[in-house]
């Protein structure tokens, strides 16, 4: 199945990245500000994603299914913490896509979906 991945080295601690990805806290911080409980809400609620977790072992690893969205549903977003000089190395990976839809294509690209 197709998926998207992404590394990226974030100049702070495995654990203070690791809450950025963990909790509704954190994904509000860089994802979505309309964050309540695991539901990531866009363009004032039109469109609501939720998420559950799947498993979480910190400050290593996060693990989220996707339980709504026409394209999401189903597919997991999945974080890997590493210490690196510097900060943390983020391995971050959108899996289990049905299809490499014109929308996959588009949400390759931070930012952009």
């Amino acid at each position: 199945m197709p998926q998207i991945r992404h590394a990226i080295l974030i100049a702070a601690p495995a654990e203070r990245v690791y809450t950025l990805v963990s909790t509704p806290y954190g994904f509000s911080q860089w994802w979505s500000e309309d964050v309540t409980e695991m539901e990531l809400g866009f363009f004032n609620r039109a469109t609501v994603y939720r998420l559950s977790p799947v498993h979480m072992a910190a400050p290593q690893s996060a693990e989220w299914l996707w339980e709504s969205g026409q394209e999401w549903k189903g597919t997991r977003l999945i974080f890997d913490t590493s210490s690196k000089t510097g900060g943390t190395m983020l391995q971050f990976a959108h899996a289990d896509w049905k299809a490499e839809t014109d929308y996959f294509i588009s949400a390759t690209q931070p930012g952009e979906s």
